[in-house]
């Protein structure tokens, strides 16, 4: 199977590149044409490094007839990449947010809909045996009816290592748009795709914002039409010297139980004298590598992937409405979709 990833500019790239490499049924293709030629990170210089093979522009990799794409260019740069992995008849993995507006969205969607190939959105921490223990134990009743969850996703501020990051414009938004849309998609799945109807924000750059004229703190508040209430710390608030780049955690309350989850727990912790710095290895499943097996093993045969485009646009909605709410200083009702429905 042929797998091109298209654009290096988010973090996640190098790792997506590693392990498709390092698979023997996957014959890859990269290409990022726009990438600073100044960067050691971003394109040619990156390829190099991976040793993998570099195309010089877009028209030149969509020549080699890709089978899949993974899109990890500039968030508001998706929807181009996107239409034309769907014009070109390729399956996709575009990693999250999925666009930085509901129109760009439901393009997106309607694009891979219309080409009968699958859009896919990179959400791989619920692939977790955790997360799925989790959810089970929500589904059969085990902890009665859950309450409200407070869910953590943190790291350090990305605009450091990809200045793209703190462009508003390019990335949609800071912090908010970064990490609430990770929790937002667990909560989707805990809750069976129940939507939100209410959405509130708070968010400030108290944390340093690095040059960025975007926030870098954020708590972000959802209300589900069935009284669960969901708490979002989505702050890049870990400092550079931090021995991991993040960590998500949730809080679960249900009826009979607090349940924690943390989708990145410690194995071991330390001091590196080598370093000077704080170790920390971590442990549990290795998430990127499942989330990649479901979008080839769903391409291969063609079946709708999870999590999917749809997926991806009721988290946006989420981060959208925040954005409203951080605009307006009130709470933003969202459409309650129980109220469509006949009785």
């Amino acid at each position: 199977m042929k797998v091109a990833v298209l654009s290096f500019a988010h973090v996640h790239a190098p790792t997506y590149i590693e392990l498709l490499r390092d698979r023997g049924d996957v014959e890859l293709l990269t290409a990022d044409p726009g990438a600073p030629p100044d960067d050691p990170d971003r394109g040619a210089a990156l390829a190099r490094r991976l040793g993998v093979p570099y195309a010089a522009g877009w028209d030149e990799v969509f020549a080699q007839r890709p089978d899949a794409v993974v899109v990890t260019s500039e968030n508001a740069r998706h929807r181009y990449l996107v239409e034309r992995a769907a014009a070109a008849g390729a399956h996709v993995l575009c990693e999250k947010p999925l666009a930085t507006s509901e129109a760009d969205a439901l393009a997106m969607i309607d694009a891979c809909a219309g080409a009968g190939v699958g859009l896919m959105t990179a959400y791989p921490v619920r692939f977790g045996s955790a997360f799925t223990a989790l959810r089970r134990a929500v589904a059969d009743g085990s902890l009665g009816a859950l309450v409200s969850v407070h869910g953590s996703n943190n790291g350090w501020n990305p605009a450091g290592s990809r200045p793209w990051f703190g462009d508003r414009e390019l990335a949609g938004g800071g912090a908010v748009m970064d990490h609430t849309v990770h929790i937002a998609d667990l909560m989707d799945v805990l809750l069976g795709g129940e939507q939100a109807v209410e959405v509130y924000a708070q968010a400030n750059d108290l944390l340093g914002s690095e040059g960025a004229d975007v926030e870098t703190a954020g708590l972000v508040t959802v209300r589900y039409p069935g009284g669960v209430v969901t708490a979002i710390d989505c702050s890049w608030s870990h400092p550079k010297d931090h021995p991991t780049w993040g960590g998500l955690s949730l809080t679960c309350v249900a009826e009979r139980g607090i349940v924690e989850f943390d989708a990145f727990p410690r194995l071991l912790g330390g001091f590196d004298s080598a370093t000077a710095r704080s170790r920390w290895e971590p442990g549990g499943d290795d998430l990127d590598a499942v989330m990649l097996e479901e979008f080839l093993g769903a391409a291969r045969t063609g079946r709708r992937p999870r999590p999917d485009g749809e997926a991806g646009l009721r988290s946006l909605r989420i981060v959208l409405a925040a954005y409203e709410s951080l605009r307006t200083g009130q709470p933003v009702a969202l459409p309650d979709p129980r109220a469509a429905q006949p009785s």
